[in-house]
């Protein structure tokens, strides 16, 4: 997987970014969630954890 950077607007001559990772279908099938799932994300050093709301 990789993150991506993608620049969603600029406001005022400076950029606005959002990142995104693209999920492997089968990862999705072990987790459980679902296209349109809403998530919360807890970070820490090196690593993102996604729950469901």
């Amino acid at each position: 997987m990789k993150i991506l950077k993608e620049k969603s607007r600029e406001y005022k001559g400076k950029p606005y970014y959002k990142y995104k990772v693209n999920i492997p279908e089968k990862i999705m099938k072990e987790s459980g969630f679902k296209s349109g799932d809403e998530l919360e994300a807890e970070a820490r050093k090196g690593e993102i954890k996604l729950v469901r709301k």
